[in-house]
């Protein structure tokens, strides 16, 4: 687009979200003539007073040029809506973000993205099953999204790379105001070669609460589904689930989860996901050499008969919900398949 740093600094103008911007946009062409215009011209649009008042006055002390090189020193590049780098999908959406930030490599959008979200206060069992789909995720070539927050979020990002896979952090706040700040590492190494960080936040904007429910809608935006390992009520990543299910993306849920159980799946394995996102993988061999102690008595005692899985938990003397975990990683791992009716074999 031509007159990009007038694009720019209208963007950086609070209360001017997608829509309306997009209205500015839609009336006047060309960027900066809506820069230039005069008050009476941006009320008869329906730009509400306050808004104006801000644009007059911010452009009395920003200057647009200026703006846009502060942009580039600081090694952020951005791409707006009509861009043919775009990502698709989420132009789909009903309020696609007009300008994206980013810093990193934003090719891996053009592949198949699931979103992976879930709560920030995670269990030890959300910890590991988040690990292991993310591993086969990525193994299958899905690139991961998610929102760089604390928990599951940072896990699915730190998992991926892990796995030399590609993910995407969509940032509640500008790409200069990394949050939450012990995530800067994590954010640094994505940018290295992992993908990407995004925000469709001015650079320097600041860490609000309202912030997260609005990028949610770009993580499920930029992704075919969306899978939700762990989460609280009313918390971000039911947001996100939501946002989906509206998008018409596919929900997915390991372990069923009340909140959102209408039009979402259940799923018990990555293969699941895959098999209903249309994608062929082979599993790769089941790793043994890193076990726990758990996870060896119970291939010891499958080792040559099926069993229930109560009658493994009392050979084990563990309780109901540890065989459980341990039986869930297990099978996702290829170590073990549930046969039916709760009985388990070793996986051959």
């Amino acid at each position: 687009m031509n007159n990009i740093q007038y694009l720019l600094v209208l963007h950086s103008i609070d209360g001017l979200g997608p829509i309306r911007l997009k209205a500015i946009l839609d009336y006047f062409k060309d960027p900066k003539l809506a820069w230039e215009a005069s008050g009476s011209e941006l009320l008869k649009i329906g730009i509400p007073k306050a808004v104006v008042d801000l644009l007059v006055e911010t452009r009395k002390k920003l200057d647009p040029q200026k703006y846009l090189e502060d942009i580039q020193k600081s090694g952020i590049k951005w791409m707006t809506i009509f861009d043919e780098n775009y990502p698709k999908l989420l132009k789909q959406i009903y309020d696609p973000p007009i300008v994206l930030y980013y810093k990193g490599n934003v090719e891996c959008l053009d592949k198949k993205c699931i979103a992976v979200v879930g709560t920030r206060k995670m269990t030890g069992n959300g910890r590991s099953l988040t690990e292991q789909f993310v591993k086969n995720l990525v193994e299958a070539g899905l690139t991961i999204v998610s929102g760089l927050a604390r928990g599951i979020d940072a896990v699915a990002h730190k998992t991926t790379v892990e796995a030399n896979g590609q993910t995407v952090a969509v940032l509640g706040s500008g790409l200069n105001e990394i949050y939450p700040p012990e995530n800067k590492g994590l954010a640094q190494e994505i940018i290295n070669g992992h993908g990407a960080i995004i925000s469709e936040f001015p650079p320097d904007y600041p860490i609000f609460p309202g912030n997260f429910p609005i990028r949610n809608r770009i993580i499920s935006g930029l992704s075919l589904a969306v899978l939700v390992v762990e989460a609280a009520e009313d918390s971000g990543s039911l947001i996100t689930a939501r946002e989906a299910l509206e998008q018409g993306r596919d929900v997915f849920t390991i372990g069923q989860i009340d909140s959102i159980k209408d039009g979402a799946m259940t799923v018990f394995e990555p293969g699941e996901i895959l098999d209903e996102m249309g994608i062929f993988y082979k599993q790769s061999q089941a790793d043994l050499t890193n076990l726990s102690d758990e996870e060896r008595q119970v291939l010891q005692i499958l080792e040559n008969e099926n069993m229930h899985i109560d009658e493994i938990g009392k050979k084990m003397e563990i309780s109901a919900a540890k065989i459980s975990a341990t039986l869930l990683k297990m099978e996702i791992a290829g170590l073990v398949q549930n046969i039916g009716s709760g009985n388990y074999c070793r996986f051959r």
